[in-house]
């Protein structure tokens, strides 16, 4: 039996061997800012608006000391109580201590308003897109096999859903990304070849399952073997989609199965058995385990 490492990530695909340097791209553009802090970590989203939070202030706090005794109550050239005073302010806060007592600082406050009022609204908006955005916790296991299932070779891999709800409707689609080819015209390019499941649907997805591909004659894999299947540098593309029974919203999951992570004449263990009760149990800390045939 041999032992594979749990992954870290379980929806994020491998990126080893798609790597690129890419050239005469923009690095970012304005119209990605929401996707981009949709997409960013959450300790990143809240670093970047503690950061911008930080720095707006500070420029307000700036602002309020190009004047001299503006601010009621405030010392003279105190950048520390100009800056407090921009807080209370872009917060609505007021606690009454200082408050502006000139045309210019009463002018200031009420753009700082403003644009504390549009930042708290944009915020939570962010906040509640990224809490509300539908995701999977799907778990497939670390490599794929192919081993005789009913005297017919077959690709295999397993994959289950982390959730303690259902997956309505849901389905599969695994893709063979074939080595580089030279076209007659001196194009080069790389294919996607679907490869046909003995199922690829399901009607609820609750535990686990084994997807099959049946390696004969009209299969890619037919005449491959482990070794050309190594020096070709195949990859297996597997996405996964389904209804959310919670939500009742569309989610996926997506995983990278590079050659080396397609073992040959090996076979999964056995993660579900069944008391003498009745009880049936899954055994996640053997779901990546295979052993030889």
């Amino acid at each position: 039996m041999v032992k594979m490492k749990k992954k870290k990530s379980l929806l994020i695909a491998r990126k080893k061997g798609n790597k690129f340097v890419e050239l005469g791209q923009v690095f970012f553009h304005r119209g990605d800012i929401y996707h981009f802090l949709l997409t960013i970590t959450w300790l990143q989203f809240f670093g970047l608006i503690t950061l911008t939070y930080l720095i707006l202030n500070i420029i307000f706090a700036f602002a309020y000391l190009a004047r001299d005794n503006i601010i009621e109550n405030a010392r003279p050239n105190s950048l520390i109580d100009a800056f407090f005073f921009s807080i209370q302010t872009m917060a609505t806060i007021g606690y009454g201590a200082m408050y502006p007592k000139t045309l210019y600082a009463h002018i200031l406050v009420g753009l700082e308003v403003l644009i504390g009022l549009l930042g708290i609204a944009l915020a939570t908006g962010l906040m509640f897109a990224r809490f509300s955005r539908p995701t999977a916790r799907v778990l497939f296991s670390n490599v794929a096999v192919i081993s005789k299932y009913n005297n017919q070779p077959t690709l295999m891999f397993r994959l289950a859903n982390l959730r303690n709800n259902w997956i309505m409707e849901a389905q599969v689609r695994v893709s063979l990304l074939l080595p580089e080819e030279t076209t007659s015209e001196g194009y080069k390019m790389r294919r996607l070849y679907d490869l046909p499941l003995v199922r690829n649907q399901s009607p609820f997805l609750a535990l686990t399952w084994v997807v099959m591909h049946s390696i004969d004659e009209n299969s890619y894999l037919f005449s491959l073997d482990e070794e050309s299947f190594l020096a070709g540098e195949y990859q297996l593309f597997i996405a996964l989609t389904g209804l959310d029974a919670t939500l009742s919203q569309t989610i996926y999951a997506r995983h990278i199965y590079d050659a080396s992570d397609i073992k040959w004449n090996y076979r999964f263990i056995d993660v579900v058995h069944t008391n003498p009760d009745g009880t049936r149990y899954l055994e996640y800390d053997k779901f990546h385990d295979i052993t030889p045939i």
